[in-house]
């Protein structure tokens, strides 16, 4: 009952067809509307499919200035190894190091690598056209959801949020798997943070210590979303 009870009160943990299914109908008008299925692509012309779904994310960072995103370059599956790492000493990139898909979603395939042995075994199994970047470490991390008409000079901020990636706190007593086993989230992916996780799975943390599980701040990742709108007044 508790656990259905959580369900409930908390929507982010819903099916994906369940949370979009009541506008299902707005939807469909739309369609009969505009006299096209795909109406809605033309508010990001220059992202394929409107950025609703299977994007490059290079088409993202060619729209912005360089110095706005971390230093960034593309690998393409079964690119000779030798050739990727003199990209990454080219590109004056450090480990830790961030590893996704060119084309991707929801935290799949992200990966924080510490060391050079963890890349080199990354890029062996990974099938797809993925990009190094550098990590960044700034203390929090936002989303924010801008609309504006084109005829319009100023848009408005319809979403803000905090995103906090899923992550526990040590208090100086309990192990690792001990304080996952108490996390709501973290209870729910046992297995998947133990593969990950394994060699400090029974390490006691010490008190206060922050310890990060994912970095990948997705929902399915297990992350916390704080909204944050209240203080986004501002016409941009």
């Amino acid at each position: 009952m508790k656990k259905l009870f959580y369900t409930i009160t908390h929507w982010e943990a819903w099916p994906f067809k369940l949370i979009y299914a009541p506008i299902t109908p707005m939807w469909l008008w739309y369609i009969i509307k505009s006299g096209a299925v795909w109406f809605f692509t033309p508010s990001n012309p220059k992202l394929t499919f409107g950025g609703m779904e299977g994007e490059p994310k290079k088409e993202m960072y060619d729209l912005l200035p360089t110095e706005l995103y971390p230093t960034t370059f593309n690998v393409k599956p079964n690119q000779d190894i030798n050739l990727v790492k003199e990209n990454i000493v080219k590109h004056k990139i450090v480990y830790p190091l961030i590893v996704k898909p060119e084309v991707g979603g929801q935290g799949i395939l992200f990966r924080k690598i510490d060391t050079e042995k963890e890349f080199i075994n990354y890029h062996t199994k990974m099938p797809f056209e993925y990009i190094v970047q550098q990590m960044v470490t700034y203390p929090m991390e936002v989303s924010v959801f801008y609309i504006r008409h084109p005829q319009e000079n100023k848009g408005i901020v319809t979403g803000f949020l905090h995103k906090i990636p899923l992550q526990v706190v040590g208090d100086g007593v309990q192990t690792l798997e001990q304080l996952i086993l108490q996390h709501p989230k973290g209870q729910k992916r046992v297995g998947e943070l133990h593969s990950k996780h394994k060699h400090k799975w029974n390490e006691v943390l010490k008190k206060d210590e922050k310890y990060m599980l994912s970095y990948a701040a997705n929902h399915n990742r297990g992350a916390h979303f704080v909204d944050l709108k209240s203080i986004s007044t501002i016409n941009w």
